[in-house]
Order: structure tokens, then sequence, then C-alpha cells
């Protein structure tokens, strides 16, 4: 299983020149050339820079001793890095919970509509016009247009005046 900071060894890898020489010649299958930057190393320096690299996933030992490039760390981090896509009303919302978007569909619109009603006005509860705006407020900018839309939808309902709103019965 991969850990939230898997990526690390990767570049800890990438940031040590000589560690970054050496996966770079062996991406271009030079890793193993007399004149390589692995032959120009210490033996101990050598093992330390390639047990670097492998050990972050990028190089591994062949059996014939050779050094060849390992692609799949980079299929499991990226994999890693996914995240679940929003479903249901969800989609329409940022993380904070405030409305990115209003569904196309009908049948969208009326359950991300229901949803925000329920969490705004409570079922009994009378509100004052400026009382509902600003519980709205931390669901969107525009204000107006969502109050607007929670009573056509039939959400909400508000007297004549326009000066108190409450959930229907």
């Amino acid at each position: 299983m991969m850990s939230e900071d898997s990526w690390r060894p990767v570049i800890a890898a990438l940031a040590n020149d000589t560690a970054r020489r050496v996966f770079a010649e062996a991406v271009l299958g030079q890793a193993d050339e007399p004149d390589g930057t692995l032959s120009s190393l210490s033996p101990s320096r050598a093992r330390h820079v390639l047990s670097q690299l492998e050990s972050a996933g990028m190089l591994r030992t062949a059996e014939d001793g050779g050094i060849r490039v390992d692609d799949e760390i980079y299929r499991t981090l990226l994999a890693g890095s996914r995240k679940p896509r929003p479903v249901g009303i969800d989609r329409f919302l940022t993380a904070e919970g405030r409305i990115r978007s209003y569904p196309a569909n009908e049948t969208g619109r009326a359950a991300l509509l229901g949803a925000i009603a329920g969490r705004v006005v409570a079922q009994g509860e009378v509100l004052t016009e400026a009382e509902l705006n600003e519980r709205l407020s931390a669901l969107t900018d525009d204000v107006a247009l969502l109050r607007r839309y929670l009573v056509d939808q039939g959400e909400l309902e508000r007297t004549r005046s326009g000066s108190e709103y409450a959930r229907p019965a």
C-alpha cells in the first residue's frame, strides 16, 4: 500500500546530481558503459547511488548484472495520487460545501436544492430575508439567485411581501 509521501524517495534521488546522471544514463541505455558516471565513482559511492535509485524504485539490477529502468514506480505513484471523483450533489459543491455550479438537469437541480434547503432552514423555522441571506451566503456569492431557485423549486415558501421564508409543511 502506498503511503501519502511515497514520492519522497523518487524526488530525493532526482535531487542528487550524481544519481540523476546515473538514472539518465540508464534511461538512455548507457548506464553500463565503461565511460559512464558509475565507472567514474568509487565502488562505495557507486553502491550508494545505485542503492538510492533502487530503493526509490527507479532502477533495478537485472539477472545479468546490468542496470534497468523500472517504470512501475511512476504508474504506482500516479495511481496513488488519484482522488475519488465526487458523486451525487457533491459534484456541484466545493470541498468547503459551497456551490460550484448548478446541475443542468431538473432531477439533479432538485436534489441539490433539496439538500441545501434542509441544511439551511429547519422544518417549522421561519426566517426573515436577512437571516436567510446570511445563511445562504455561506454557500454562494449569488444569494439572490439561490434564494430564487429554492422558492421556484418549492423548497422554500415566502410571504407575499417576501419578508419571511419557511420550508413548506
